[in-house]
C-alpha cells in the first residue's frame, strides 16, 4: 500500500504541474487570468470549493494532530501550499501507513 500512497504523490506533483505549465505557456509564462479562470462556470467553481473545503479540513487535522502527537508538520505544509492537497495528503499517508 505504501507504494501506492508513493505512486500517488509522484501524481499529485506531475498532474497539477502539468496543467499549470501548460496555462503558463498559453498565457506568456503569466499568471494574469488563473484566479478568474478558477471560478469561471458552475462545475470548475464546485471542483475548486471542493478542493478548499478539503485541504482547509487536512489543514486543520494536521495542526492538531502536531498538537498533540508533534508530527513535523512543515513538510505537509510546504507540500500543501506549494504543490497542492494532491501531494500533502497521499504524502501523510504514505508516512503515517503503519499508524493507520
Amino acid at each position: 500500500m505504501k507504494k501506492i500512497f508513493l505512486l500517488l504523490c509522484i501524481l499529485g506533483i506531475i498532474l497539477p504541474y502539468y496543467h499549470l505549465i501548460n496555462f503558463l505557456s498559453s498565457n506568456n509564462w503569466s499568471m494574469n487570468g488563473f484566479w478568474g479562470e478558477i471560478f469561471s462556470s458552475h462545475p470548475v467553481s464546485m471542483i475548486s470549493m471542493d478542493l478548499t473545503v478539503a485541504a482547509t479540513t487536512f489543514l486543520i487535522f494536521l495542526i492538531s494532530k502536531y498538537k498533540t502527537k508533534k508530527i513535523r508538520l512543515i513538510k505537509y505544509l510546504v507540500c500543501l501550499f506549494m504543490v497542492g492537497f494532491s501531494l500533502a495528503l497521499p504524502l501523510f499517508f504514505y508516512d503515517n501507513y503503519d499508524e493507520l
